[in-house]
């Protein structure tokens, strides 16, 4: 699976099954989280993976009371230890780049979980507090951002999207253009997929000669 197709198959999974994850793709997971972008490189995160039973029900006490937290096989704590960009950057450092940076992990995570074919969900709200107390947390270390994973128990359905025409501008800000996808020579992804999809079709109605729709196929390969 490449990265396009991680991002267009990610879902915010909240139900999974009770498969034991292999540690192996926890390692995967996590690692992919460890080679993301951060400000100055400093890499300020550190990830607490939890598997026990007892601990993922705390967390998901500390994550305002939504107990199908505790159902995913893993649950990885997203952390900073913020000292070490407020010797670097001061206060932006600290309240922003932090932020940003647990975020990049955390996609990562997220997307190369997709691509093993495990489910995720991306979790903010949480008292910081009672996730401190639950995981021994130091004073000087803020967690970011929770991320649960584990094999898919639901399956669910493309969430609504912006365009890209709605959210892209050129040049500044509020600078739109009519055909902003043309001039940068994308083609969306709907349409990659319907003209795959008639293509198989066509082909697989090619096999079968006898029917209208495999004499139209050839003669649309210019076959006889």
């Amino acid at each position: 699976m490449d990265v396009h197709e991680a991002i267009l198959r990610r879902r915010s999974i909240r139900k999974y099954l009770e498969t034991p994850l292999e540690w192996e793709k926890i390692g995967k997971v996590v690692d992919a989280g460890r080679l993301a972008p951060s400000a100055g490189n400093l890499q300020p995160w550190k990830f607490v993976v939890v598997t026990d039973k007892e601990i993922k029900q705390m967390v998901a006490e500390a994550c305002l009371k939504q107990y199908w937290i505790a159902t995913a096989p893993v649950v990885i704590v997203i952390c900073s230890e913020n000292t070490k960009l407020s010797r670097f950057y001061g206060i932006r450092g600290e309240r922003l780049y932090s932020i940003q940076s647990c975020a990049a992990a955390a996609e990562n995570m997220i997307l190369q979980a997709t691509a093993l074919g495990l489910g995720s969900c991306w979790v903010s709200a949480f008292d910081e507090e009672m996730i401190k107390r639950a995981l021994k947390i130091p004073d000087f270390v803020r967690p970011q951002i929770i991320v649960t994973i584990g094999y898919a128990d639901e399956v669910v359905p493309e969430p609504p999207k912006y365009t890209l025409t709605d959210v892209i501008f050129l040049q500044r800000y509020e600078n739109r253009r009519k055909d902003p996808l043309g001039t940068m020579g994308f083609t969306s992804h709907k349409v990659e997929e319907a003209v795959k999809k008639s293509k198989d079709f066509l082909e697989e109605a090619g096999k079968k000669s006898d029917t209208a729709l495999g004499k139209l196929s050839k003669r649309l390969k210019g076959e006889k």
